[in-house]
């Protein structure tokens, strides 16, 4: 495949995949919103299994996930509208006369750089809740994401 098809396809990709990327994490059918995908983010119940929380630390996790819930409310409709844009701008670029690859990678940088902007900021909220918990804690929710890696690895094999 030329060069310029392949470009032209990962262009037509990203958007559809970023798109699906942000209905999951902003109002996907999965998203319940305080921040976690059905509850089940890093610290969802699957990895808090077997180790007692005290009242104090289950109140400080559900204050960082309401924390967590209010922030994302508070930026769903600007983000939603800047991902419209970028989507918008990508659509007119395929649709022109000529391919401006220059500007088509300003753009897919500028959306990559976004996704990695809100990783890193999942990623924060996440250690924060990571760091309520004592060390004794944090083995065991080493232990269960060990556990979940090895359950997902076997469904992959069978799927392949």
């Amino acid at each position: 495949m030329k060069l310029s098809k392949r470009i032209v396809a990962t262009v037509i990709a990203l958007p559809l995949m970023m798109g699906s990327m942000s209905a999951m994490a902003f109002g996907g059918k999965h998203h319940n919103g305080d921040g976690m995908h059905g509850g089940k983010g890093m610290m969802g119940k699957h990895l808090l299994r077997g180790i007692d929380l005290t009242d104090e630390q289950k109140d400080e996790l559900k204050a960082l996930r309401e924390q967590s819930r209010d922030a994302m409310k508070a930026n769903k409709g600007e983000m939603k509208a800047g991902m419209m844009a970028d989507r918008q701008e990508m659509q007119a670029l395929l649709l022109s006369d000529n391919f401006d690859e220059s500007q088509i990678r300003v753009l897919a940088e500028k959306m990559a750089d976004q996704q990695v902007e809100r990783r890193v900021a999942m990623m924060k909220r996440q250690h924060e809740m990571l760091n309520i918990l004592t060390p004794e804690q944090k083995e065991e929710v080493k232990a269960n994401m060990e556990k979940m890696a090895e359950r997902h690895q076997e469904r992959m094999k069978k799927h392949h």
